[in-house]
């Protein structure tokens, strides 16, 4: 039997991928890497958390982007309904990519000409706009609840505006055959957008934006009694709790149905919500979901609920994580 990789606490093991050979042990909650105590720029994100003076600035930018983008098709179409997934970060990536691809040219082909790197950073101009206008979206629906997503937020906005001021200034300076002030705007750019990008992935990966918000509580893998029978009527709403796992109950045409309670877009209980029909919408931005599987009817949010198995024995109401196959 295999032992736990090592820095891992081992809370409430699960077993999963048994076999004859080995096994993988992971934890369904509480696992947790060592991390380092202490990461240079840190301190400095730390301080931007703490940041209020960056509040009222940051709250009427965000009113101004809701009251902008509050048309539905509009919203779903820059959130990535569509696509399946936040359209933020690809983007980033044509952005980022193009700039230091032309700031790594200036390094290993002084002498090219400049013509690759000018239409390389031509490129990371024109990208900025989508890519901005998809990131400020996302931002502008979790800066209500989270005062730390709003302030790093803001600063994030304000060193992308400074790096692309550098990089149109640096094109500008290569149009007129000043190369070499070009090159050092462009590097100048690089290392704004570079802190940037750090704090943008702070956001993502430390404070959750973007992040499906059902992926890391699935649910009970055993049967588990949630409610007794009698206290759900039909066409209500019943938001619980089954292992750490919000659970969202709803009995609808003499059907007894059960999805993830926490809305997968930016996490808001959708018991808290309104239900038409079998079509619940969450209370914080909108989303509508099918409660009879917990498929995506309407965005921002980009994927659906997570179902549920659920019945009824001895009085009770039971749910698991669904099965599949």
């Amino acid at each position: 039997m295999s032992s736990p990789a090592p820095g891992l606490a081992t809370q409430g093991p699960n077993w999963i991928g048994e076999s004859s050979d080995d096994r993988i042990q992971v934890a369904r909650v509480g696992y947790c890497q060592r991390m380092p105590a202490y990461t240079p720029p840190r301190p400095l994100v730390d301080a931007f958390e703490r940041a209020r003076v960056l509040d009222a600035p940051a709250q009427s930018i965000a009113k101004r982007v809701r009251q902008l983008l509050a048309q539905p098709r509009l919203k779903q179409a820059i959130s990535g309904t569509w696509l399946g997934h936040p359209v933020h970060p690809p983007l980033t990536d044509v952005v980022i990519g193009s700039f230091l691809s032309a700031s790594l040219l200036d390094v290993i082909a002084p002498h090219s000409g400049g013509t690759a790197a000018r239409r390389l950073i031509s490129v990371g101009i024109t990208a900025t706009l989508p890519t901005a206008l998809t990131g400020i979206s996302d931002w502008a629906d979790t800066e209500l609840s989270d005062e730390r997503v709003r302030r790093v937020g803001l600063v994030h906005a304000e060193l992308n505006s400074v790096a692309l001021l550098l990089y149109t200034a640096s094109l500008r300076a290569r149009r007129r055959d000043r190369r070499l002030s070009g090159m050092l705007l462009a590097f100048a750019g690089a290392t704004v957008l570079g802190f940037s990008g750090y704090l943008g992935g702070h956001m993502s990966y430390m404070r959750g934006i973007g992040v499906n918000q059902t992926a890391f509580d699935p649910g009970p893998p055993q049967w588990t009694a949630v409610l007794d029978s009698t206290e759900l009527r039909d066409g209500q709403l019943h938001g619980t709790v089954a292992e750490d796992a919000p659970v969202l109950l709803v009995r609808h045409n003499g059907g007894l149905y059960a999805i993830h309670n926490r809305c997968s877009h930016r996490g808001c209980l959708l018991s808290e919500g309104e239900l038409d029909g079998a079509v619940i919408t969450c209370p914080c931005h909108g989303s509508q979901f099918d409660v009879r599987d917990g498929t995506l009817v309407r965005g921002p949010a980009t994927t659906g609920q997570p179902q549920l198995d659920v019945r009824e024995t001895n009085g009770h109401i039971e749910v698991r994580t669904a099965t599949r196959g």
